[in-house]
């Protein structure tokens, strides 16, 4: 029984406690918040029996994973020192603000023999692994457009003159961070690494990247990556081939996928699945924990997408404090 430990006590950390506790193999054990008041809180609210505000203590107790699911700009160091004390980490998305940041992640996992891996749940969803299968029946594939266009909760309050974190780019905040994450690593999954990038961002006020595009060239296929915290979309990801097309209607959860061969009627292809798709991510993570599954297929791919992030960063000018981007 893997005793998992919790950093961070947001709605993404309560998503993952609820899969946690349908999950065989591990247990919700112990929490860390920067306040005791808060993190007990959160304990009561998932009956959690640890509760810790001191991280070296945290990290010293009888946990043996972390999910850390803190500020974009934490995931590093509170990555690396995890690992460091002998824990398995699940970092949620994204992995790191660098490429460079990520290697050493990786590097320092396979010193200290545990499992790294970002908590992505698109990766590991069978509806959306379940798609890529059909992309044979569509061949050869000429375009597609992934989309991820979600209108921020926090989005009101900046404009209303309150940023809050979530718009506030000293934490490693962007549109591409936050939400172009998943389309661009859905991209990557189905077609790997492209052969240029160019990319264009739409900033607010403040610095804050509030939406933006991606084009990828893949010679015989063009992809683009269409993301927004600003706007509101129900356009689906669509992969279009000679063959027919695939749809996707939500990328995050793997919501309403579609076959469309061009001869032939849509067919339905989405699984029957649990109400919170976190529970894939949490079962590859345990059987790469128990060595019945290569952690570094997701780790590469990872480093895939944030290599292209960083060019996506380079190109728009969206910068971070302390994190430097390539070509500088």
């Amino acid at each position: 029984m893997i005793r998992f430990g919790i950093i961070g006590s947001n709605f993404v950390s309560d998503w993952m406690c609820e899969s946690v506790d349908v999950s065989e193999g591990i247990v919700n054990h112990a929490v860390y918040s920067r306040t005791m008041e808060k993190g007990t809180e959160f304990a009561q609210k998932h009956h959690i029996p640890n509760v810790f505000a001191d991280m070296e203590a945290f990290l010293s107790s009888d946990i043996d994973a972390v999910y850390i699911a803190s500020p974009n700009f934490c995931h590093f160091g509170q990555a690396m020192d995890a690992m460091n004390h002998g824990k398995h980490v699940l970092v949620e998305k994204p992995g790191a603000l660098n490429e460079a940041q990520w290697a050493e992640m990786c590097d320092c996992a396979a010193k200290n023999g545990v499992v790294l891996m970002e908590a992505m749940r698109p990766s590991h969803d069978p509806a959306i692994t379940g798609a890529k299968a059909k992309l044979d029946g569509i061949a050869p594939v000429r375009r597609s457009v992934f989309e991820y266009c979600q209108y921020s909760s926090r989005y009101d309050k900046f404009k209303a003159g309150e940023i809050l974190n979530a718009f506030n780019p000293s934490y490693g905040n962007a549109a591409l961070m936050d939400i172009g994450v998943y389309a661009l690593q859905c991209c990557v999954l189905f077609f790997g690494e492209p052969e240029s990038v160019y990319a264009k961002s739409v900033k607010l006020h403040n610095g804050m990247e509030g939406m933006g595009s991606i084009f990828l060239d893949y010679g015989t296929h063009q992809a683009e990556v269409v993301y927004s915290k600003i706007t509101q979309s129900c356009t689906p990801t669509v992969i279009t081939g000679e063959g027919g097309s695939i749809t996707i209607g939500k990328l995050s959860t793997g919501e309403d996928v579609k076959f469309c061969p061009r001869s032939r009627e849509a067919e339905d292809i989405t699984p029957e699945k649990p109400e919170n798709n976190m529970v894939y991510e949490i079962a590859d993570f345990l059987d790469c924990i128990g060595g019945t599954a290569d952690p570094k297929r997701w780790q590469e791919l990872t480093r895939i997408t944030i290599r292209i992030m960083d060019e996506v960063r380079r190109q728009n000018g969206i910068t971070f404090p302390g994190v430097e981007l390539i070509g500088e």
